[in-house]
């Protein structure tokens, strides 16, 4: 809703006439109660209690690390600056997709005081990996330019675009079946695909290394983001199922037929880049298991989206699901004693 067509009216808005998507100025966009979607609230809440900045985080242990001319193999070296040289600018295509497109099209405004939060929360992210470069001396260039260069992070940004490129149309609408399908397709890359799969083998890798205590500010900083992304990712879904549910006409199972094979080809694509990443292996990680990881979790957001898995894979990496509680996140790493969480509480 923009400033001119504000009117007066003695009509209130009430939680009945609120919807996801396509209120079409029945609802006054810019009226947060009465709040219809209460999780959607919680997730905002959730996201302020777990506020956090990358330079609060020490790296002086890491540059000592890095420095050393036998603190790391080739093959680790080249892992970790593959992982640092996709997320830093992974986190921007998300913010940009929320402020350029989604946010546009989802027009209830308790939703709206999440997707706020978010892209704020994806600048502290893309923070974050400049803050690691920058502390680290690597070569900015290569690292910020990485996306372009290397054919494996280029493929899976270019999967994530291309769903933003329709939606930024200036024709594009939400009020055809077409529409909103193509609107869900977007949801589904950057919250199912790119927060959801991609981002995950990035975590497995840095985790790994912070695990045996090394690259620890690093790591300390990747397990806020995978928190913070994991919040994301769940509201994501949750929209996306609560669009279908007030719209069940566009989750036809040609649809649903079309969200899988892409699901699956993501898949393949994550697979490409593990495989580029770990040549040889590291720290008792490899492609192999890299891939069975990603298939799993593909499986669980499958699920989540109500779709029908597609590998059964096994998880490799449980100590993952462990990881994401932040109360054990210092004596997991050994480092500094402060809290994430600056108020409330969450639950898992």
């Amino acid at each position: 809703m923009t400033i001119s067509s504000l009117r007066m009216t003695r009509d209130k808005v009430t939680v009945d006439n609120k919807k996801v998507i396509n209120n079409d100025r029945a609802v006054d966009c810019n009226q947060l109660v009465p709040i219809k979607y209460k999780w959607a609230w919680h997730y905002y809440l959730d996201g302020c209690a777990n506020h956090w900045m990358p330079t609060e985080v020490s790296m002086q242990r890491d540059i000592e690390q890095w420095k050393d001319p036998l603190g790391f193999t080739e093959d680790e070296r080249h892992v970790i600056k593959r992982t640092f040289g996709f997320f830093a600018t992974a986190e921007t295509l998300v913010g940009n997709n929320i402020v350029l497109a989604i946010y546009k099209f989802v027009d209830n405004p308790e939703c709206r005081q999440y997707l706020l939060r978010q892209a704020f929360e994806e600048a502290i992210h893309a923070h974050a990996f400049q803050y690691i470069v920058q502390s680290l001396s690597l070569n900015e260039i290569e690292m910020f330019n990485m996306y372009r260069e290397v054919k494996t992070i280029f493929d899976k940004d270019e999967f994530s675009m291309i769903y933003t490129d329709g939606v930024l149309n200036p024709a594009f609408d939400t009020r055809s079946t077409l529409g909103l399908q193509t609107f869900l397709r977007n949801l589904i890359a950057y919250y199912g695909v790119t927060e959801g799969i991609f981002f995950y083998s990035g975590f497995v890798i840095m985790l790994s290394f912070g695990r045996q205590n090394r690259m620890p500010g690093s790591a300390e900083q990747i397990q806020y983001i995978l928190r913070d992304e994991s919040i994301h990712m769940n509201f994501g879904i949750e929209l996306i199922n609560t669009i279908v549910d007030e719209n069940p006409a566009v989750w036809s199972s040609e649809f649903q037929q079309s969200i899988v094979s892409s699901v699956k080809k993501a898949v393949e694509l994550e697979c490409a880049y593990t495989r580029e990443c770990l040549p040889r292996g590291v720290l008792g990680l490899n492609a192999d298991l890299l891939g069975e990881y990603v298939q799993h979790i593909a499986d669980r957001r499958l699920e989540k989206l109500r779709l029908p898995t597609q590998y059964g894979s096994r998880n490799p990496f449980p100590w993952m699901s462990e990881v994401i509680d932040l109360k054990k996140e210092k004596n997991f790493f050994e480092t500094r004693v402060t809290e994430y969480q600056t108020g409330g509480a969450l639950e898992w």
